[in-house]
């Protein structure tokens, strides 16, 4: 597959070999690649030695598998959709890394080295404050699912959301190097704050039964806990508890423009600046930062932002705009349009299977 890109996300017209990627996820990275033109192939050694290879994630994590080749590392943006990345919902952002990623704290990263070196300027830091207003004023998150109602349990003077992950996903093998199980991570958490409310939130993949559960399937999770959360919005859970729990979650990162105490027990690209509380060192992160330099770093400097409709770069303004009215709209459809789409993408999945399972 040979496709030209008309965005203007990266720089002249240039050749990128993507290795392994979906059909799908092709036609979703060459918008934000810029001009350059996407070839699809199997292997690394398919592209010639002077090229540029694109792989989704750590795939391909061997550095020594390029063989000199110029790699661009790609995976999912933090503004980035109404719905779940494996339910296909089309993203409006992407990390698009020369270095590493993000969730791979064993090397460093296009955004580790943004927050490490970059001088931000006032008026970098103050449309990040603007930004970060917006963002927790709307209620936006990740994710941006869930609409049941949570109130917080009264008589608590301390209430701990602990949140959990796909386990087999790649941002706990590269970015969390000593407990790597939600079960552990809920161990953890209960011995440390023996008083305090827990409240679990399993990774909304994992309810919706597109990812694996790992030991989110143990009865063994709610000894740990005092609730299991699972269609409440991070937002709402966000805003009625003190502080958040988290291996390598995005969530702490929302949790940080909301305010709270965050600890972390894994090594995301939000931890190691000053602004959590830490289990593991970060020693390649020297700096202190504030909330609105991260931000400035996480959520506009580093991520490319693309318009799914036009192909056209756009800021992280504008994708949030874009996800507010997404949102806003999902929330004004009527009950059976809505059950209608989410038959449409379980059939899909069902078909995906299907189809692999032939392989």
């Amino acid at each position: 597959m040979a496709s030209a890109t008309v965005n203007a996300a990266g720089g002249g017209a240039n050749v990128v070999y993507a290795v392994g990627l979906s059909r799908r996820k092709c036609s979703i990275v060459k918008r934000f690649l810029g001009d350059a033109v996407l070839h699809s192939i199997r292997d690394v050694c398919m592209a010639p030695a002077t090229a540029t290879v694109a792989v989704w994630g750590n795939g391909v994590a061997d550095p020594g598998v390029f063989g000199g080749r110029r790699v661009l590392r790609i995976e999912d943006g933090f503004l980035r959709s109404v719905g779940l990345g494996a339910d296909l919902t089309q993203p409006l952002s992407l990390a698009v890394d020369t270095q590493g990623l993000y969730y791979d704290a064993s090397r460093p990263s296009d955004l580790e080295c943004i927050l490490q070196e970059t001088v931000f300027d006032e008026a970098l830091q103050a449309r990040a404050a603007r930004l970060t207003a917006r963002i927790v004023d709307a209620g936006i998150t990740k994710y941006n699912v869930g609409s049941s109602h949570w109130a917080r349990p009264i008589g608590y003077m301390r209430v701990v959301l602990v949140v959990g992950q796909v386990e087999s996903d790649a941002a706990l093998r590269y970015g969390a190097p000593g407990i790597c199980s939600n079960l552990a991570l809920l161990q953890t958490v209960r011995r440390r704050c023996p008083e305090a409310y827990i409240i679990y939130k399993p990774h909304p993949d994992v309810v919706a039964g597109l990812r694996a559960k790992g030991s989110d399937a143990s009865s063994c999770t709610r000894r740990w806990c005092d609730e299991v959360v699972t269609g409440v919005s991070m937002d709402r859970l966000l805003e009625q508890v003190d502080e958040v729990h988290v291996l390598t979650s995005l969530s702490g990162f929302e949790a940080l423009l909301r305010g709270r105490r965050v600890f972390t027990y894994g090594q995301p690209f939000y931890a190691g600046w000053g602004l959590t509380q830490d289990a593991l060192p970060h020693p390649r992160r020297t700096r202190m930062l504030s909330l609105d330099q991260l931000v400035a770093g996480a959520l506009i400097l580093y991520p490319r932002y693309v318009d799914p409709g036009t192909g056209r770069a756009m800021q992280a303004e504008d994708a949030l705009d874009m996800l507010i009215a997404r949102r806003d709209q999902r929330h004004a459809e009527s009950s059976p349009k809505r059950l209608l789409r989410i038959a449409q993408r379980a059939m899909l999945r069902l078909s995906l299977r299907a189809l692999l399972g032939r392989r």
